[in-house]
C-alpha cells in the first residue's frame, strides 16, 4: 500500500499513545532504578474485555539467582513494590509481575494462555530477548498447528536462551511428528516433507516479528525421538532436561518426568555404542585428513607438470599421460629435467591411489613433512623447466598461443558436454552466458583472438602470453575437477576375498579392474538390461581415453550387472557402498 493510501491516525488517537509512551517509558526507569537486576523484560499486554482503562504491563521477573530469599517472597515483595511505583505515575496502570519459574511451571502444566498473550504484547524492555523468542516461537507454533495439527505431537522451547543462561544467543524449537499412522508415504518422507514446510513457516514468523536472534528449528519423528531417549542419546537427554513444551500432547512431559525421577537411565549398550562412535569419529577424522593431506601434495606436483607439457605445446593430459609425457619428452627428448623428478611424481600419484583405494591407511607427520621438502624441490625444478620454456616461446608467433588455447577450450566443451557448432569463440560465450564458466574465460579469448589480425608491441605480445598461460591453467583445473568427479560418480567398488576390484560404466561399456593391486584391465559391453558381455584385456590408456569424453552418470546396479560380476569374479563377490 503507498504512503498516501494509509488511513489517518486521528489526532486525539495520537495524543494518546504519546501519553500512554511516555508513561511506560517513566515506569520501566523507575522499575529499573529499583530492580535491574532481577527484571528480565517489560510488555505491554493487549486490553482484557471486561476492564477497557486498565493499563495492563507484564513484568517478566529473573528468579533464576535467587539465594537468600525464596522464589514467592520475591514475587511479593517485587509486587507491592511494582504496584507502588505503577500508582504514582498512572492509577490504571496494572503491572502483573511473573516469575520466570512460573512461566515454565505454566508450561509444564499445558497452561499456554500467558504465552498467547505475550505473544500479542508490545514489548517495552526486553534486553535478552526472552520475550522476543516468546512470541517468535508462539506465533510459529500457531502456524504450525493451524496447518499441521493432526502430525505435531509437541513444540518444545530448548536452548541456552530458555535454559536462562547469561550469555544466551540463539532460539531453538524441537517439533516432534507424530509418523505411526503414515501409510501413503515413507516416515522420512513425512519428516522431510513437513520438516521443509515448518522451516518455511519459521522464515515467516522470523519477519513478522522481527527478530534479530537466530531462530533455529529442528524437526523429529516420533519413532526416531523414542528411539533416541531409548538408546540415551547426549541430544535426546539433554533435550528431556531442558525443554520447555509450548504444546503437547503427553510426549514429551511423561519422558521429561520419568528422566527427573532416575527413572530414565543409559543401558550398557547405549554406553558402548556412544564410546564406539568416539573412536569410529576419530578414525574417520584420520581417514580425512590423510586424504586431504595426500591430496594437496599430489595436486601440487601434478598441476605444475601440466602446465609445463601444455607450454611445451601438448595438448592438456591426463594425469597418468602427464608422468610418461613428462619422462618423454623432458628427460629423454629435450634432456632439461632430471629422472628424478619424473620418479618423484610417480611416487607421489601411487601414494594418492594407495588413500583412495584405502591401501595406505596412515602416514607419520615425519613422512608429511620429508614430503612437503621433496615437493619444494620438486616444484623449484619445474619452475625454472617453465622459465626455460617460456623464454624459448618468446621466439613463437601468437599463432601457437591461439591454437593452444583453442585446443584446451575444445578440451572445456568436451568436458561440460557441448556439441561445438560454430566458432569456438561463440560457442564459450553462450557458455558463459549459461552461468557455466568465468566471464574472464571468453575475454581473454578474446583478446588472443583480436590480437593475431593486429601487429602488437612486445610488451602486448608478453601480457596476452602470460595471460594465455592462466587462461589455460584455470581451464585445465577446471576440466581436471570436473572430471575426477565424474569419474567418481562411474566408479563401483567390490571386494573378493582379501582381493579388491573396482568396476567402471562409461556410457555403454564396461572397464573391469579385477585387482587393483595387480591393475590389469578388462574391457566388455553393457546391455540395456545391465548384462556385460564381449570381456577383453585392456589398457590404462585405452581408460584415460574413455574418461575424456565421459559425461555425468550415476551407477544404476541392476540384477544382470550383479549377475554377471558374479560369472566374471566369482559368486563370494561383495559391492563395497561408501
Amino acid at each position: 500500500m503507498s504512503q498516501n493510501k494509509q488511513p489517518k491516525i486521528p489526532d486525539d488517537l495520537k495524543k494518546k499513545f504519546e501519553q500512554l509512551k511516555i508513561k511506560l517509558e517513566k515506569f520501566k526507569k523507575s522499575l529499573l532504578k529499583e530492580f535491574s537486576d532481577y527484571i528480565l523484560g517489560i510488555a505491554l499486554l493487549p486490553p482484557k474485555q471486561d476492564d477497557k482503562t486498565s493499563i495492563n504491563v507484564l513484568v517478566l521477573v529473573d528468579d533464576s539467582d535467587t539465594k537468600k530469599i525464596s522464589k514467592f517472597e520475591l514475587r511479593d515483595k517485587l509486587s507491592k513494590a511494582v504496584e507502588k511505583i505503577a500508582a504514582e505515575i498512572d492509577k490504571n496502570l496494572k503491572p502483573e509481575p511473573l516469575l520466570l519459574a512460573e512461566l515454565r511451571e505454566n508450561c509444564f502444566d499445558g497452561k499456554n494462555e500467558i504465552l498467547q498473550l505475550i505473544a500479542m504484547s508490545a514489548p517495552i524492555y526486553d534486553p535478552k530477548e526472552m520475550l522476543a523468542a516468546i512470541k517468535i516461537a508462539e506465533i510459529h507454533k500457531t502456524m504450525v498447528l493451524k496447518k499441521f495439527d493432526k502430525y505435531i505431537m509437541s513444540y518444545v522451547a530448548a536452548g541456552s536462551l530458555f535454559r536462562g543462561d547469561k550469555k544466551a544467543n540463539d532460539i531453538d524449537v524441537f517439533v516432534i511428528v507424530d509418523d505411526t499412522d503414515v501409510k501413503r508415504m515413507s516416515r522420512y518422507e513425512l519428516k522431510d516433507k513437513l520438516r521443509a514446510i515448518i522451516i518455511t513457516q519459521g522464515y515467516e514468523a522470523k519477519e513478522i516479528t522481527g527478530v534479530n536472534k537466530d531462530f533455529h528449528i529442528q524437526v523429529y519423528i516420533l519413532t526416531d525421538f523414542l528411539d533416541g531417549v531409548k538408546d540415551a542419546h547426549p541430544v535426546f537427554f539433554t533435550f528431556l532436561r531442558d525443554g520447555i513444551p509450548l504444546y503437547d500432547r503427553g510426549v514429551f512431559m511423561p519422558w521429561k518426568l520419568l528422566l527427573q525421577m532416575g527413572r530414565v537411565k543409559p543401558s550398557p549398550e547405549a554406553i558402548d555404542m556412544q564410546m564406539d562412535i568416539a573412536e569410529k569419529l576419530l578414525d574417520r577424522i584420520k581417514g580425512k585428513m590423510l586424504s586431504i593431506v595426500v591430496e594437496d601434495i599430489y595436486y601440487s606436483v601434478l598441476n605444475p607438470a601440466q602446465a609445463v607439457l601444455m607450454l611445451y605445446g601438448v595438448n592438456p593430459p591426463t594425469p597418468l599421460e602427464t608422468i610418461d609425457l613428462m619422462q618423454e619428452i623432458f628427460v629423454k627428448k629435450e634432456k632439461i629435467l632430471e629422472e628424478k623428478y619424473v620418479k618423484f611424481l610417480e611416487k607421489v600419484r601411487e601414494m594418492y591411489k594407495g588413500v583412495e583405494h584405502g591401501k595406505i591407511k596412515e602416514v607419520s607427520g615425519a613422512e608429511i613433512d620429508d614430503l612437503v621438502k621433496q615437493v619444494r624441490e620438486y616444484l623449484d625444478s619445474v619452475k625454472k623447466l617453465f622459465a626455460s620454456l617460456e623464454k624459448k616461446a618468446e621466439t613463437e608467433s601468437l599463432d601457437d598461443v591461439y591454437n593452444a588455447c583453442i585446443a584446451v577450450t575444445r578440451d572445456l566443451f568436451t568436458a561440460l558436454d557441448i556439441n561445438e557448432n560454430g566458432e569456438v569463440e561463440n560457442v564459450l560465450k553462450k557458455i558463459v552466458d549459461k552461468g557455466l564458466v568465468p566471464k574472464r574465460y571468453l575475454l581473454t579469448l578474446q583478446k588472443i583472438v583480436k590480437a593475431r589480425n593486429v601487429k602488437v608491441t612486445k610488451a602486448e605480445n608478453e601480457k596476452l602470453r602470460r595471460e594465455a598461460r592462466l587462461y589455460i591453467k584455470s581451464i585445465l583445473e577446471f576440466v581436471q575437477s570436473k572430471r575426477g568427479f565424474e569419474r567418481e560418480r562411474s566408479k563401483l567398488k567390490f571386494r573378493y576375498g582379501d582381493k579388491e576390484g573396482e568396476l567402471f560404466v562409461i556410457h555403454d561399456k564396461v572397464f573391469i579392474i579385477k585387482d587393483t593391486k595387480d591393475k590389469e584391465i578388462f574391457k566388455g559391453k553393457l546391455s540395456g538390461n545391465g548384462e556385460i558381455s564381449n570381456l577383453n584385456k585392456s589398457s590404462v590408456t585405452e581408460l584415460e581415453e574413455e574418461f575424456k569424453n565421459i559425461k555425468q552418470e550415476d551407477i544404476f546396479l541392476k540384477d544382470k550387472t550383479l549377475s554377471s560380476l558374479k560369472q566374471i569374479i566369482g559368486e563370494n563377490v561383495e559391492i563395497l557402498i561408501g
